[in-house]
């Protein structure tokens, strides 16, 4: 089966993206790598009436930093983030992550922005935004916003976008020289998505140490104090359970016990390096 009967734009400027969608009145759809709409039209789950192709916005590309944060274009792939070619600020995190995210020929033309915009519960950038605090940048026809990141993802592939609105970038605190980071994710194979994922911050210069359970069906859940988690070597105490449970995960369920293994061994992620130091 091949995709419906779609009209095509590819704009140079976001205000023109944003004029494009407009008139689609809710049936136009913006898009950058396509890895995961593209399956989905070919399957004809989704008919989009228009595509709005945003990878000749220059602008959607642009990366910096003031020093104290790190700023990334939505339309960075996670191939550039992988190579590091892009300067990301988390001391190899982001750089890991991209390394993992299923296989070289999807991370060549996937993108960091359109993977957020999917909001996917199992994909690598939703959960490690949360774990880093990411603030999420939007420009739409009322103007530029900015997102809080325990706001972006409403549930399973819903987000805080308006449908005429787009992701412009991600904004995070730069990790601090002596910052620690953990991930940890399962997936039977290469290339299938996580059946869980883990992600410790430790940056103690900052005052931060977050853990996130992701992969489950829910936003990714925000421990936005783990120091208990780093500080317990026991899987079975009940300061594990309580934040898996809290997760939405059942007591004795195969995927409680699956993200218990993910969070246990990202939280010995962060003490092995402790014991490295």
């Amino acid at each position: 089966m091949k995709a419906a009967t779609y009209d095509y734009a590819k704009p140079l400027a976001c205000d023109e993206a944003i004029a494009l969608i407009g008139p689609t009145a809710g049936m136009g759809k913006f898009v950058s790598g396509s890895q995961s709409l593209g399956p989905m039209m070919n399957l004809r789950l989704a008919q989009p009436e228009m595509l709005v192709d945003l990878r000749g916005i220059a602008a959607l590309r642009a990366c910096g930093s003031d020093g104290a944060t790190v700023t990334l274009g939505a339309c960075i792939t996670h191939a550039e983030i992988e190579d590091g070619k892009i300067e990301t600020g988390t001391r190899g995190l982001m750089e890991y992550v991209a390394r993992g995210i299923a296989y070289r020929a999807v991370r060549n033309r996937g993108t960091l922005g359109g993977s957020l915009a999917h909001a996917d519960p199992a994909a690598d950038w939703i959960n490690t935004m949360r774990a880093l605090d990411a603030q999420f940048l939007v420009t739409g026809a009322g103007g530029a916003r900015v997102i809080a990141g325990a706001d972006w993802m409403a549930g399973a592939f819903t987000t805080a976008l308006e449908a005429d609105e787009i992701l412009t970038g991600v904004r995070f605190a730069r990790l601090s020289p002596t910052a620690r980071w953990s991930y940890y994710k399962f997936n039977r194979k290469p290339g299938e998505f996580a059946e869980a994922i883990a992600v410790f911050v430790d940056d103690a210069a900052r005052g931060v140490c977050r853990a996130v359970i992701g992969a489950i069906d829910a936003p990714p859940y925000a421990i936005d104090d783990a120091r208990e988690l780093l500080g317990d070597v026991d899987p079975q105490t009940a300061c594990f359970d309580a934040h898996l449970q809290a997760a939405g995960l059942e007591a004795g369920s195969y995927e409680h016990e699956v993200h218990r293994v993910a969070l246990v061994r990202a939280a010995a992620g962060i003490r092995n390096q402790d014991h490295a130091s």
